[in-house]
Parts: C-alpha cells; structure tokens; sequence
C-alpha cells in the first residue's frame, strides 16, 4: 500500500499542474503524458495512476474557488486537505500572474466555428451521470475564496461567447428538425435571447419532432462537461413550469472541438443546485 503523499510531493505536483494550466489558457502545446513521466521520476515511486487522480483532486480545488482547470482532468473532490492548502498558497504566491491569466480566459473569445465544419452526428456526447455529480460535489464550502472573481462564472457571462454558443444550437437543432424529416419545423426556430433579450427565462425556441414547444437553455464553456454552470432564479422558475418541454444545452469545449450534451426537465433535477447567494428583505 502506497504511503500518503508527502507535502513536498504536493507542492511538486501542483507547481507542474499550474504551469499546464498557464501554457493551456495561453493556447501553447504541451504533452500530458510526458510531463506526468518527467514529475514520476521526481516523486516516491508514484504509479501515472496516482499521478493523474492527484491532477483531478486539483481540478476539483480549482473549480471550488471558480478557477479554470485542466479540461483534460476531470475534477475529483475526494482529496487531502494539505493539497487544498498546497493550491491555495501557490495560487496567493503568484496571484497577479493568474489574475491576468484567468481574467485574459474568461473574457476571451474563440473565432466563430463555422457550422459545417461541425460533424452534428457526432456533435451530442453523454451527459455526467447524475451519481457521479452527487459522490463528487463537495459537501462543505471553503471558508473563503482565494479570488474575489469566480472566473467560471465570468466565462458563463461573456456574452460574446454565450452567444457564439447560440448561434452553434441553432444550427444543430435546424440539423436535427431535416433528419427527422421535418423541415418545416427547423423554419420556425427562435432565437429569443437575442430577438427578446435574456428576461424569457431560455434562449432558443425550438420544436420537437411531433411540432410542439422545445425551450432551450444554452451554456457554453471552453472547458470540459464537468465544468459547473451557474443559473438564474428566472430560468429555474421557467424550468419546473415548463419542465416537460425544457432542455438545457451544455455546449462545452468550444473553440477547440465542440460538443454538447442535453438534459431535459426541471434544472433542480438536471444538476445538483447548490446556493450561493440570498437576498434579504426588511
């Protein structure tokens, strides 16, 4: 049985996994597989196994202080607390560095994907099972943050990027509506976001393949599918009232090799909500 990782393997390994992250947010190539080989050689007898899940128990600290992540390691919250600690002070030590580069990420905007370049047969991918979500989401908030900025959550909101994400549904729902035979019904597709603005509660008005109502919720990140999404009270609201008919789109991987994955119904039941504001009234 391997001996729990020392502290001066933690900081080894969160420095290698902060420079990933500043050459995959700078859109600079590296190869995974080798820096993990290279860092092996300087840890006690660690199996790529190990090395790989300590890399998602990073992600997984990312995402709980709204930070970008490695999209290639899925985040795993089953972790030491010392690694947590080893991440946080890394993040503090370098903090005007990664401001820069996390802002520079989540207000930056891929060139537009031009739809036929997008096989749409393959473009939907499985969804993260529900399951999974519940073991993995933390069940305590930190204390504090170590930004101010929830940098996920600033990505969500690049309207550019959201609406970019649009435009790709559109088109896949037009592809979807013409295999099913049904043409006339891809005619009648709205955008609504744009045309009416973002008070609907969704953004796209689609049809089903029998003519009634599709309301599509859209989120797009430049992330991996794990990658949190952040929702209003209003599209909430319109999600349990309209839950039969509503779909919440998850765009993810934008700008390098789109995908997308669907779930339909309520959103409380599509992901596991967790609060994170309130508001009080007198």
């Amino acid at each position: 049985m391997q001996s729990d990782w020392s502290q001066y393997e933690i900081d080894l390994i969160v420095a290698d996994y902060f420079q990933m992250l500043t050459l995959e947010i700078k859109g600079l190539s590296y190869n995974k597989s080798e820096r993990r080989k290279a860092l092996q050689q300087l840890l006690n007898n660690r199996s790529e196994g190990s090395i790989e899940f300590k890399h998602q128990n990073i992600s997984a600290v990312l995402v709980k202080h709204g930070l970008p992540f490695i999209a290639g390691y899925k985040p795993r919250f089953n972790l030491q607390r010392s690694l947590e600690v080893s991440v946080e002070k890394y993040y503090l030590f370098q903090k005007p560095l990664f401001e820069t580069l996390f802002e520079q990420f989540s207000t930056s905007v891929p060139s537009p994907i031009v739809s036929q370049a997008v096989d749409f047969s393959k473009f939907e991918d499985s969804p993260p099972p529900l399951a999974q979500q519940v073991e993995e989401s933390p069940e305590v908030y930190l204390p504090k943050r170590i930004s101010k900025i929830n940098y996920l959550e600033q990505e969500q909101r690049n309207s550019h990027l959201g609406a970019l994400g649009e435009q790709l549904v559109i088109e896949y729902e037009k592809w979807r509506l013409i295999e099913a035979g049904k043409a006339n019904l891809a005619d009648q597709i709205e955008w609504v976001a744009r045309d009416q603005g973002d008070g609907a509660g969704f953004d796209i008005l689609s049809r089903n393949a029998n003519g009634s109502d599709r309301y599509i919720e859209v989120k797009t990140t430049k992330l991996s599918k794990f990658t949190p999404v952040y929702i209003s009270r209003n599209e909430l609201m319109f999600s349990n009232a309209n839950s039969t008919h509503y779909f919440l789109y998850r765009v993810f991987q934008f700008g390098a090799s789109p995908k997308l994955f669907t779930k339909n119904g309520p959103l409380d039941a599509a992901c596991h909500l967790e609060p994170l504001q309130y508001i009080g009234r007198f």
